[in-house]
């Protein structure tokens, strides 16, 4: 199968704007700009930068996480709309060099699109390439010269998600005492874990990197769990804080957690799979929604909004929304993914006129 034939099948049906897609020659690398769903605004996500087997594989990943930034946007009540970048390389970039100048033609690249994008920081990527970035192209979105780093407020805005689903389910919102498990504990995966300790929560961690769980588990007196069992163990709350996909048929039956509440993209490996989670008494927290503290945070500082108390509460807000999906899930007997995308298409069909 040639990589033209096999971007035509991944194509074939989406419903988004369009995919701008480039090869870059020096790396290997493929860039898959997705541009979803204009509705409520400029389109707007951030750029992941990592090895796939295959590109199309990375322009897969870049139409579902440009989808999810539609439905983030949306349910944050932000007038942008959902697009997302991914930089598919077939190898580990040889070093600063090299990453620079991939940067450099892929900010290029988006220059072309005349602002029809904008881009920050996101797996793979981080805030000194977007500082980089935003030194050779017009289209980084936030404040200043160098946006600041969305995890910390990514892992605040889950913080809140967490609080709201512990409410849901055990009618009490406290963290405390709680047996938490954060699985993958890189940028926001780590400041969760500090976030959790300090609301007194009994920490598990798990990471591909078992160093990097080890260091982590060492200084917040947490426990390591090996990545093979980190499903299947014993806790209150899993909080998937790494790649995607890891919620599926063959995933679901062993999970022994009462909640998922993470800030991956995509954790579910087909959407169905929210109603296998349901049938089973496990009460999903949509990615979309508990995650988008980071993507908050610097919409608002973009639109002139400051770094301060105000936005904090903003970011507790996520809880008050999960709360009300959550509810409505629960009324209407259907999983909270169903509600959440309800909600979505609602605001959707309103329009930016009316927001």
């Amino acid at each position: 199968m040639t990589a033209t034939t096999g971007f035509a099948g991944v194509l074939e049906g989406w419903r988004g704007r369009g995919v701008v897609i480039r090869h870059d020659p020096p790396t290997g690398a493929w860039m898959f700009v997705a541009l979803h769903d204009d509705t409520l605004g400029r389109l707007v996500g951030g750029t992941r930068m990592r090895v796939y087997g295959r590109p199309e594989d990375g322009l897969v990943d870049a139409m579902r996480l440009a989808e999810g930034m539609t439905r983030k946007w949306a349910v944050l009540d932000l007038p942008f709309g959902g697009g997302k970048a991914v930089i598919a390389l077939n190898r580990p970039l040889a070093g600063e060099t090299e990453r620079r100048e991939l940067l450099a033609r892929y900010g290029a690249l988006l220059d072309t699109l005349q602002g029809a994008f904008g881009t920050g920081e996101d797996l793979g990527t981080t805030p000194e390439d977007m500082a980089f970035l935003a030194s050779v192209s017009r289209q980084v979105v936030g404040p200043g010269a160098a946006p600041p780093d969305p995890g910390p407020y990514t892992a605040l805005g889950v913080l809140a998600g967490i609080k709201a689903a512990l409410g849901h389910a055990f009618r009490d919102p406290v963290v405390q005492g709680r047996r938490i498990l954060v699985q993958g504990v890189g940028d926001v995966g780590r400041r969760l874990a500090e976030l959790l300790v300090g609301e007194g929560a009994e920490l598990l961690v798990t990471d591909i990197d078992e160093a990097r769980a080890a260091a982590v588990a060492a200084e917040l007196a947490g426990t390591v769990v090996s990545p093979s069992e980190a499903l299947s163990t014993p806790c209150e709350v899993l909080a998937p804080c790494a790649v995607g996909g890891v919620l599926h048929a063959g995933s679901i039956p062993s999970l022994r957690c009462r909640v998922v509440a993470g800030s991956a993209n995509n954790q579910l490996g087909v959407p169905a799979d929210a109603e296998s989670l349901r049938a089973r008494g496990i009460l999903y927290a949509p990615d979309y929604v508990i995650n988008g503290g980071g993507a908050l945070a610097l919409g608002r500082m973009s639109l002139g909004e400051p770094d301060g108390p105000g936005l904090r509460r903003r970011l507790e807000g996520i809880g008050d929304v999960l709360t009300e999906i959550f509810r409505e899930a629960r009324e209407r007997d259907v999983s909270p993914l169903e509600a959440a995308e309800e909600r979505v298409g609602r605001i959707l069909a309103r329009g930016p006129s009316s927001r």
